[in-house]
């Protein structure tokens, strides 16, 4: 029960920073960086449901979402790992991400839209990357997850 209410916090925790660099820090995120946030939008909710799971005593419905959380953070590692070497030019970003966006037209004809591309990390703490870190962050909360799910009781 513990461990979903850590997964929950922690869970949430990230996906708040990722929004609060968005909109008060000026980081505006790459296509990568939106899908790489689905996992957090599954294992917030995902994680309350095996709280409630565990303190009804359903253990085994509440090990099977910590096992679907698992898998989904260790997904969103992947997606972290593929999209951080892309920022270093180890292997090319998805041609989607170079930079595609939706033209705003305003009176005196194209307005200066900013162009978010995936292969371009605007952000390093410690070496990595904001795609970095959310590999990290997934490998430890896919971890805490698989942990729970193997714990008994």
């Amino acid at each position: 029960m513990a461990v979903s209410a850590v997964l929950f916090g922690a869970a949430l925790l990230t996906v708040l920073a990722a929004h609060a660099f968005e909109q008060i820090g000026g980081y505006a995120p790459c296509p990568l960086c939106l899908q790489q946030r689905y996992a957090y939008y599954f294992g917030v909710p995902a994680a309350v449901i095996a709280f409630l799971a565990a303190r009804s005593e359903s253990f085994g419905f509440a090990r099977l979402v910590l096992v679907l959380i698992g898998i989904g953070f260790l997904l969103n590692m992947g997606l972290g790992i593929y999209h951080a070497g892309a920022e270093w030019k180890f292997w090319p970003g998805p041609d989607t991400c170079a930079g595609g966006f939706e033209l705003e037209w305003g009176e005196e004809g194209v307005v200066d839209t900013p162009v978010i591309r995936c292969d371009e990390a605007p952000w390093h703490f410690l070496g990595l990357s904001f795609a970095g870190w959310n590999a990290v962050v997934s490998a430890g909360l896919a971890g805490l997850a698989l942990w729970g799910a193997a714990r008994r009781g």
